[in-house]
């Protein structure tokens, strides 16, 4: 017996969606059946990238994805994202959490600016968004945040990025009992090392020096991101809320 996921009739906000992982997350909802909504910052391509992949599913599938920009970390700006979603299409389903910035430094060199401006868009950006997700979003819903293998590993260069990211984690076990009452499920993904563009800047030797920790010895793909949080927010993880699942090859380091 086959078994498919079928996300026909739902609503998917992904945010960061115009590159990398959020990219790829918003493709395996779309090709799901999920009517997708792209948020991206403005900054630099993001809007054009997200406007071509948007302009991209809606070839494949008419009126299934809209493009939205918000940065984040303006409270503002992303209560009036989710009242839009709310007013064309009618309220929200899945809830994606991937937008995130790097500021590496060791603490001794970090600037108090470079500390909060992760913290502003990796933590405070992820409360903004489900706290005003709630507001529109339908019941037996669900959110599934990206954390990372650096709140566990503890990176070196990494203080904002980590303290971010396990801060995150946390929030989905709390989010995952508040949300509980409304049958909404609130789950995150730890990824290891993908190999995205961002991945693509780390230098050769810590490259070999990671894959040394790697059971499988590759970097992961953000695909293989995307299916696990598709998973998390199908039927087929009805039971599963409040859990950190790491998606790393295997790094126990």
């Amino acid at each position: 017996m086959a078994i498919a996921i079928d996300l026909a009739g739902k609503v998917a906000l992904i945010t960061g969606a115009s590159q990398g992982i959020g990219a790829q997350i918003t493709r395996t909802f779309h090709a799901a059946g999920a009517i997708v909504v792209l948020n991206h910052p403005d900054l630099g391509t993001t809007r054009g990238d997200a406007e071509r992949l948007a302009a991209e599913l809606n070839a494949l599938r008419p009126d299934s994805a809209d493009v939205l920009a918000a940065d984040v970390a303006d409270a503002d700006a992303v209560r009036t994202m989710m009242q839009l979603v709310k007013a064309r299409r009618g309220g929200l389903d899945f809830l994606i959490n991937n937008a995130a910035i790097l500021r590496d430094r060791t603490i001794a060199k970090l600037s108090p600016d470079d500390w909060q401006a992760v913290i502003d868009v990796n933590l405070t950006g992820v409360f903004h968004c489900c706290k005003f997700g709630l507001e529109v979003m339908r019941d037996s819903g669900a959110i599934v945040s990206l954390g990372s293998i650096a709140a566990i590993q503890g990176f070196f260069g990494q203080s904002n990025y980590a303290a971010a990211k396990a801060g995150v984690q946390a929030m989905m076990r709390v989010l995952a009992r508040e949300g509980a009452r409304r049958g909404i499920r609130a789950n995150a993904i730890a990824p290891g090392v993908i190999d995205t563009t961002m991945a693509a800047t780390i230098p050769a030797a810590a490259r070999a020096e990671m894959l040394k920790n790697i059971p499988l010895a590759r970097l992961g793909t953000p695909a293989e991101v995307a299916n696990v949080a598709l998973f998390l927010c199908s039927p087929l993880a009805s039971y599963v809320s409040g859990q950190t699942i790491e998606v790393n090859g295997g790094w126990r380091g």
